[in-house]
């Protein structure tokens, strides 16, 4: 036997719908008066309005039998509507609830602002160091969590199950870049890559894993890459036994910078000859490697090497010699 979860209204919701209630009881109270005592439709009014906030003033005039039974059925229902009401309206303002509504909206149209944007599914050890990276580096992004408790580093975030599309699409993945699903949980996030995947063909998935035969599944599924922090902890501490300063600098480098150089990867809008492009020359900024058509990668490549529109270039160099050669080669 399955159980249907209603939504709960929000707190502007419960003020409409108690605005509503209010007004059907006023407004068939109104009609009542007008019908069984014959009153105007301002005395009904008066009537209705001191009998419904329970006020107790003289009557416009001595009401019938069937007005005073209409009067105590009407006592009888809004007995507790009224306060309802009040209580509600109040609470609404002095308990924030306004202010927080007001916040979400605003948050929710910054989101729908956002283009190319990373979406973070999930907020714990890997979630904040993949957050923290992307912030050094400028890169907006939105992070989904069940319950997002700590909100002290995070402009951006929807707080909802990331295995519903409904919550992915409140997290912009309409027009997302990027997507990082790091929950503990393999068969989550295979499904999170499964319905970002579908949601949007161009998206770049990242996924975590803890399983090797999940690798598989998730690269079936959409994902682009697939990492193993276990795995990639236990090798990056047995490169630092071997070569610790390179291991060191190459991290620091590519996630940090290191006094504002850094390595990204651009991609080329043209076909040319590096030798051609002259990059260095012309911007400062260092070709590492180059990833062509095949997914094959070329490190230091020589000057004469044609470069394929769509390759992807790692180069090295300050953020504003970065743009420069990604303005050269678009």
């Amino acid at each position: 036997m399955s159980i249907i979860k209603t939504k709960e209204p929000s707190p502007s919701g419960k003020i409409a719908i108690t605005l509503a209630l209010l007004f059907v009881t006023i407004s068939s109270g109104v009609v009542g008066f007008v019908v069984i005592e014959g009153y105007s439709w301002l005395d009904a009014l008066y009537m209705t309005v001191i009998t419904v906030s329970t006020v107790g003033y003289k009557e416009v005039r001595p009401l019938s039998d069937y007005g005073k039974i209409f009067d105590m059925f009407l006592i009888v229902i809004n007995l507790g509507l009224f306060t309802y009401f009040i209580s509600t309206f109040t609470s609404y303002f002095l308990d924030g609830e306004f202010r927080k509504e007001i916040n979400h909206k605003k948050m929710e149209r910054s989101i729908t602002a956002l283009r190319g944007h990373t979406i973070l599914c999930g907020y714990g050890r890997n979630g904040r160091a993949a957050a923290d990276v992307l912030r050094q580096n400028n890169v907006p992004f939105v992070v989904v969590e069940k319950d997002v408790r700590d909100k002290r580093n995070i402009d951006l975030y929807v707080e909802g199950d990331a295995t519903r599309e409904e919550t992915l699409t409140e997290a912009g993945i309409d027009h997302a870049g990027a997507l990082i699903t790091t929950l503990p949980d393999d068969a989550a996030n295979l499904y999170i890559v499964l319905s970002a995947r579908q949601l949007s063909k161009n998206l770049r998935i990242i996924s975590r894993a803890s399983d090797d035969q999940a690798v598989k599944k998730m690269k079936i599924a959409g994902a682009d890459n697939v990492i193993m922090p276990d795995k990639i902890g236990g090798t990056h501490m047995a490169t630092l036994v071997l070569s610790p300063d390179v291991k060191e600098f190459m991290d620091m480098l590519a996630a940090q910078g290191f006094d504002g150089t850094t390595i990204q990867e651009v991609a080329a809008g043209k076909a040319f000859k590096l030798n051609d492009l002259d990059h260095w020359r012309a911007t400062g900024a260092n070709i590492l490697a180059i990833k062509n058509s095949h997914q094959q990668y070329i490190m230091n490549p020589t000057h004469d090497m044609l470069v394929g529109a769509g390759d992807r270039i790692m180069v090295m160099g300050s953020k504003e010699q970065i743009e420069s050669i990604r303005t050269l080669i678009a």
